[in-house]
């Protein structure tokens, strides 16, 4: 049995020839079918909150959800997510990580698509503007046995964490996680230069949506923007829905990283894939989805987190580079990120990662 389809990375035809669930031979064909759809690995996101009306961090959290989720994600082309799990209480937390290991326990293809879980926090910034719409009550220093406590409730699941450099803890404890396996990424920070060098040094690799959750005003230079953008041993996540960063921004931040060290993530919420309207939401609170797709702390300018999926990310960062670009830094480079053969299209990678879609007036259409 094969597929049929166009390359986006050449425009060549391909044929994926498939047994037992899994790609066994990739062949490029001669000749020209523009009628075709394009073929490629799924989207990769590192950063879902929730999306569809399920929600990771709500109180209604359950294994459904998490398998809702993981259904109307495939319908947008997402088929491997990081459930993000925001700043709150340990116990909360312990909780939430048990859900998504059961989940992924009773679910193969929920396991498929979930290589492990994101923490967003605690261990963030306490500031106005850093801190984002995380709740100031549980912001707290670093501390290696919660991490521990929160690591046996999830079975192993915890692969990422978002850590702010300026704590007094912060080079041990990012050492310390790093040593277990987890990834560890620079994020909601308000820290200096010599302390993010500091937390690379110990084995911090990536930053989270990098110029987002920051102050609205910053010194010219030094900032922590310039020290993460400067530092190649850092892989930067951005948010492309064009409400997060200015095109100008993106643009330049990308060019700065290089696309090989850049991914897109979607960052979306519960509320992300409804109508327009006002919605009470456990990532903040009392927001508002506006007709342009902005989701604000309502009756405020600021945002409340995202609402488009990732696909819509491609199409926008598609504008400001190029179809082959934006589907790599949403597959091949948040996928070596994971590991494995995660936003890889060759032998061996899962059917289920493998995905077709139309792309037309600047949008990836996957029904």
């Amino acid at each position: 049995m094969a597929l049929t389809g166009r390359d986006p990375w050449t425009g060549q035809l391909l044929r994926v020839e498939q047994a037992g669930g899994r790609v066994t031979a990739v062949e490029f064909l001669s000749g020209d079918e523009e009628d075709l759809p394009w073929v490629s690995p799924g989207l990769v996101d590192l950063q879902v909150n929730g999306f569809g009306g399920f929600d990771v961090n709500g109180d209604e959290l359950s294994v459904e959800v998490v398998v809702g989720l993981w259904e109307v994600l495939r319908g947008v082309g997402v088929t491997t997510f990081v459930p993000t799990l925001v700043t709150a209480g340990a116990e909360r937390t312990r909780w939430a990580v048990g859900v998504l290991a059961e989940a992924r326990r009773q679910y193969p293809e929920v396991a498929g698509a979930v290589p492990f879980v994101h923490l967003e926090g605690p261990h963030i910034s306490a500031q106005d503007g850093p801190r984002g719409c995380h709740d100031v009550r549980f912001v707290r220093a670093p501390d290696f046995k919660e991490f521990e406590e929160v690591q046996r409730a999830a079975g192993g699941l915890v692969g990422m964490m978002t850590v702010s450099p300026h704590w007094v803890e912060s080079v041990e404890f990012i050492a310390a996680v790093r040593a277990t396996g987890t990834r560890v990424a620079i994020g909601h920070t308000h820290a200096t230069t010599a302390q993010i060098r500091a937390a690379v040094d110990a084995g911090a690799r990536l930053s989270t949506h990098l110029g987002n959750g920051a102050h609205a005003q910053l010194p010219r230079h030094p900032n922590y923007l310039w020290a993460q953008l400067a530092d190649d041993r850092l892989s930067a996540g951005f948010i492309a829905d064009g409400h997060h960063l200015p095109v100008e921004t993106f643009v330049a931040m990308v060019r700065a990283k290089g696309v090989e060290r850049s991914f897109l993530v979607s960052d979306s919420v519960a509320v992300g894939g409804q109508s327009p309207g006002c919605y009470e939401t456990a990532v903040g609170g009392d927001v508002e989805l506006t007709d342009d797709g902005r989701l604000l702390v309502r009756g405020t300018p600021y945002l409340a987190g995202a609402a488009a999926p990732l696909k819509d990310g491609v199409g926008w960062a598609a504008a400001a580079f190029s179809l082959p670009e934006a589907l790599t830094m949403a597959t091949t480079n948040p996928g070596r990120i994971v590991g494995g053969m995660t936003g890889q299209l060759r032998p061996g990678t899962p059917m289920s990662s493998v995905v077709t879609f139309r792309w037309k007036d600047g949008t990836l259409d996957f029904s």
